[in-house]
């Protein structure tokens, strides 16, 4: 693949924290190869920043490989930049052109109020996993993984829903800001397994309504959400979910 260098303009979003209005600031940054990631460019700008004496723009990452859910960056009007499944680290410049105009903002939530510049406060995530989505088993020595049989389908889907980082590009996507996805995908993966029966229904009931609490929109059924996820969660899990806190209610108002 041919190598190429650009220049480009970098409208960024910098807010100093929640209560700060915040504004975008231009950046023009040249030379950029074409096979840099964009956090790779990031790590440019804030070099040169602070070669100029100027503060660095504070942004989230950490393993840098597509499984941490942390580069939570608002590109161009799309979470994460214009490539299908794919999260913001694993984002390379070949998908912008010499002389690109790129907007960059912080995910766009109440429920995920801005810590800094592109850094958001996604703990109500944590929040909601902690009001219920865990299993209660027994200490002791690992149970053998032959010991409860599952069908390979349901397995198949377990794993497919427990794929989900919890970047909150869902929420970000959706005019509703729901977290529908999110909630989704983690009742999904264990809903389909025999070890997340004990829990089944208080943990659809607390979840949702946790969710509720720290803020999220109601879903908005414009699919959104799916488009954007760079772990392609299917919206499958939503009719789970809304299926399983049918089934939940009417049981545990018995």
């Amino acid at each position: 693949m041919e190598h190429y260098k650009m220049n480009l303009t970098l409208k960024v979003w910098r807010q100093k924290n929640h209560q700060d209005k915040g504004q975008f600031v231009t950046y023009q940054v040249a030379g950029i190869s074409s096979e840099m990631s964009f956090l790779e460019m990031f790590d440019v700008l804030n070099e040169n920043l602070i070669e100029e004496g100027k503060e660095p723009i504070a942004f989230d990452h950490d393993c840098r490989e597509g499984i941490c859910g942390t580069c939570s960056m608002y590109i161009n009007g799309r979470p994460h930049g214009p490539w299908q499944g794919t999260t913001t680290c694993q984002l390379h410049m070949r998908a912008f052109k010499d002389g690109d105009t790129i907007v960059v903002e912080p995910w766009r939530a109440n429920a995920f109020p801005v810590v800094k510049d592109l850094i958001v406060d996604r703990s109500a995530f944590d929040r909601i996993i902690q009001a219920g989505g865990f299993i209660s088993v027994n200490t002791g020595n690992a149970v053998d993984g032959n010991t409860l049989p599952i069908e390979k389908s349901r397995a198949d889907e377990s794993f497919a829903a427990a794929a989900c980082i919890g970047c909150g590009a869902c929420v970000a996507a959706c005019k509703n800001s729901s977290a529908m996805l999110f909630v989704s995908a983690k009742v999904s993966h264990l809903a389909l397994l025999p070890q997340g029966e004990p829990e089944k229904h208080s943990r659809v009931l607390n979840m949702i309504t946790h969710m509720d609490k720290e803020g999220f929109g109601a879903c908005s059924n414009t699919g959104a959400c799916e488009a954007v996820c760079p772990k392609e969660i299917s919206l499958d899990n939503i009719a789970r979910l809304n299926m399983e806190y049918l089934g939940s209610s009417l049981t545990m108002d018995k």
